[in-house]
């Protein structure tokens, strides 16, 4: 079924692009177009992707709580 029609693009094509790590539309809009031209299928497309479900998103997120912790200064007080 297609989920953009001015690109022809079709659900397996963006449920491909998802499984290669594309996790937002605007993701998929790079990979393919869909949803560039009159935005119609944006909707869709969401819907496809799922909300929360992006396993990169996670391990963003992950890395970035890592980061932040190594790079977290003791804060030295007057008091000693």
């Amino acid at each position: 079924m297609y989920v953009c029609s001015c690109f022809g693009i079709t659900e397996a094509q963006v449920k491909k692009h998802a499984d290669a790590g594309a996790c937002t539309p605007r993701q998929i809009a790079s990979a393919c177009k869909a949803g560039t031209d009159c935005g119609g299928c944006v909707r869709r497309i969401q819907a496809l992707l799922g909300r929360g479900d992006c396993p990169r998103r996670e391990l963003l997120d992950q890395r970035q709580e890592s980061v932040i912790a190594s790079t977290a200064r003791p804060v030295l007080s007057d008091a000693a």
